[in-house]
């Protein structure tokens, strides 16, 4: 079944480029237009067979689309809606995939489009940017959040639902106001609490920077997202400001107890705090993705000798596994293991677990 024979692109970055990729996959036939600000892009994604047309603007060749992703920047998709209202028809449905709805959710309405836009938020990424870095696998298996306009026909919020879970990801339905404040909660404020942690520690270590030094484990994992680009963040961050400043305050009352529990000693208090988070967090399913990127990484006992690491490496390699990152830890958190290796994908962690278990390394894994 074809749920759509012309779609259009406004950006082919990381997600606009695994969508389409996706699409293309699944539906050779559907007839993809896309453009970009970056020409180079575009000719990637004709060169590869991804889009079948180039368009140099949102012009008139829009018109023909039953199907637009909006997939700029969350400021600029906004900005797109005025001239795609001008150049397509009244029965093309507009969507786009950013992680805040509420802003271009307010535009529609200005625009009086609110029969025809659906919202949505592929709840995929990757520390990599760019149609380069596009596949086609991103989405699978991700929560895929629609957010339909208030005006939207059941029968076309239907259709978008099916073809989203043809392309193998998760479609969910939500209020846009809603899903702003669900990823206030479980994305953009864990967030700023890891860019906070890292520089309080920053602000705390001594001139020698001992903290710095020692800081492995758990801290670079509850940290790590804290390496996410500052410009999209500031970005996100501006377009949900309410949300996050309400589950914000929410958190702050939540660490003032524990301090409260600390100060009088209640020892109870914190074992109940460890053992409630504990038991929430084993109940969440690793089915899916969700909105902050999994890490892939295995830790394995090295022996301490030349060539060690080149022959570890050699041996994946030749299996035809990547590695993202590869190094010694010296704040051991699995006995004596003292290498982490890190992988991009999932599939290749888990051949890489098989093939270091079959050459009689130790591999420890979370």
């Amino acid at each position: 079944m074809t749920y759509f024979d012309t779609i259009g692109f406004i950006g082919l970055g990381l997600i606009g480029g695994s969508i389409a990729r996706a699409i293309k996959y699944f539906y050779p036939d559907t007839y993809l237009m896309a453009c970009s600000r970056t020409a180079s892009t575009l000719k990637a994604a004709r060169e590869e067979g991804v889009i079948d047309q180039v368009c140099s603007d949102v012009d008139g060749s829009f018109g023909r689309c039953q199907l637009i992703f909006l997939c700029a920047p969350v400021s600029a998709n906004a900005s797109y809606l005025a001239r795609l209202k001008d150049v397509t028809s009244d029965s093309c449905i507009l969507t786009d995939v950013g992680s805040t709805k509420t802003d271009i959710h307010e535009k529609v309405k200005e625009l009086g489009l609110t029969s025809r836009f659906i919202g949505g938020h592929p709840m995929a990424g990757s520390e990599k940017t760019g149609f380069s870095s596009s596949r086609r696998l991103l989405i699978e298996n991700a929560y895929y959040i629609l957010t339909p306009g208030e005006d939207v026909p059941e029968a076309e919020v239907k259709r978008m639902e099916a073809f989203v879970a043809s392309l193998k990801a998760l479609p969910l339905i939500l209020p846009y106001a809603y899903h702003d404040y669900v990823t206030a909660a479980i994305s953009h404020l864990p967030h700023l609490i890891a860019a906070s942690l890292v520089n309080l520690v920053r602000d705390l270590d001594s001139r020698e920077e001992t903290m710095k030094k020692v800081a492995a484990g758990g801290f670079k994992d509850i940290t790590r997202i804290a390496s996410s680009s500052p410009e999209m963040w500031e970005q996100i961050c501006m377009t949900n400001r309410e949300n996050i400043e309400k589950v914000l305050l929410s958190y702050m009352a939540s660490l003032e107890e524990i301090r409260k529990s600390l100060s009088s000693s209640s020892g109870g208090e914190i074992h109940a705090l460890f053992e409630s988070s504990r038991d929430y967090r084993n109940s969440i399913p690793d089915v899916s993705a969700g909105p902050i990127k999994k890490e892939y990484a295995l830790y394995c006992d090295m022996v301490d000798e030349a060539g060690g690491i080149a022959t570890l490496a050699t041996i994946l390699a030749t299996s035809g596994i990547s590695l993202k990152n590869i190094g010694i830890i010296h704040n051991r958190e699995f006995e004596e293991a003292v290498l982490r290796v890190e992988f991009y994908e999932g599939e290749a962690y888990e051949k890489a677990v098989e093939i270091l278990r079959k050459y009689r390394y130790t591999v420890y894994t979370r």
